[in-house]
């Protein structure tokens, strides 16, 4: 007797690595995608609509990024299991994404079988991470910046001001100053800016 294919929904921004996902994993005879999305939410309304067996979700998406859309797409649908395939070989992001209740993490630059077979794994229960990312994560340690700090650098990214920042988040701009401050020394940076791009290297931000 055939077993039913894995049912599938895919999720990225990008239209042509969609359209590339889904023509790869259709190849194999055990697996079949049922939906695309190119955004977060997006892909909720898809996984609540087709209750799919694994969402494959990317992570740097316009508006509800991959993380928030994990966290949403398991609400509304406690079966389906998520598994992150993105550019971002992080490990803030598969820490995030973890905690979020994703079951597997993969780097879009994997073999296709290798990426099937992480489809698979992810849908018979067992949890899936890209080996050196698991280790780069492991030896990193855990995001230091606070939910507050990690807020302020997110804003400082463009550069505004410490005034503009507290006007937009509702506290003094001597606090947001302290808070940059304090972001800048678990950084080990020398500057804002400087550590706005380490937490962005790392996926803490």
């Amino acid at each position: 007797m055939v077993s039913d294919p894995i049912r599938l929904v895919i999720v990225d921004d990008q239209a042509m690595l969609r359209g590339a996902l889904l023509a790869l994993l259709e190849l194999e005879d055990d697996l079949t995608v049922v939906a695309t999305a190119g955004d977060g939410a997006e892909a909720v309304s898809a996984v609540a609509e087709h209750r799919p067996d694994v969402c494959l979700m990317d992570i740097q998406m316009p508006g509800m990024d991959g993380i928030e859309a994990t966290t949403a797409v398991l609400e509304a649908a406690p079966g389906t299991r998520v598994l992150i395939v993105t550019t971002f070989a992080r490990p803030g992001y598969l820490r995030s994404a973890l905690d979020a209740g994703a079951s597997g993490f993969v780097v879009k630059d994997a073999p296709a079988e290798q990426l099937a077979d992480a489809v698979r794994r992810v849908h018979q229960g067992l949890r899936v991470v890209d080996p050196k990312l698991a280790e780069a994560s492991l030896f990193d340690g855990a995001n230091p910046l606070s939910e507050r700090e990690q807020q302020v650098l997110r804003l400082a990214a463009d550069g505004r001001s410490a005034a503009s920042i507290a006007a937009e988040v509702f506290l003094s701009a001597g606090t947001v100053r302290n808070n940059l401050s304090s972001a800048i020394g678990k950084c080990a940076a020398s500057n804002r800016a400087q550590a706005v791009r380490i937490a962005q290297d790392k996926g803490w931000i």
